[in-house]
């Protein structure tokens, strides 16, 4: 059996997390901080920092890639094919023994 990973077995409990209440109990909840809006020119500053993060596949990657893909696809056609060819072949054996 797996062994917890967090002291005497429970998951740790979140701060927002809403407790169920008992008869009798009050129950209160926070409010939650309103999240501070973008400008449109700090929007678009952060797009461009994302941007630069971005790691273009060279172009020996790329066909290696899409070499794979075409051979990936030859082989499911080719296992369909037989598939679909084995299945009919197996229907129309059983639909002759009724004839």
């Amino acid at each position: 059996m797996a062994k917890a990973k967090t002291p005497g077995g429970r998951r740790p409990t979140m701060g927002n997390k809403v407790q169920p209440a008992t008869a009798g109990q009050t129950v209160t909840v926070e409010p939650t901080t309103p999240k501070t809006r973008t400008s449109p020119a700090q929007f678009l500053s952060q797009v461009r920092a994302e941007g630069r993060k971005i790691v273009w596949p060279s172009r020996k990657e790329t066909w290696i890639t899409s070499v794979m893909v075409f051979i990936m696809v030859f082989l499911a056609a080719v296992f369909f094919w037989l598939v679909d060819t084995g299945l009919g072949f197996l229907f129309r054996q059983i639909i002759s023994f009724g004839a």
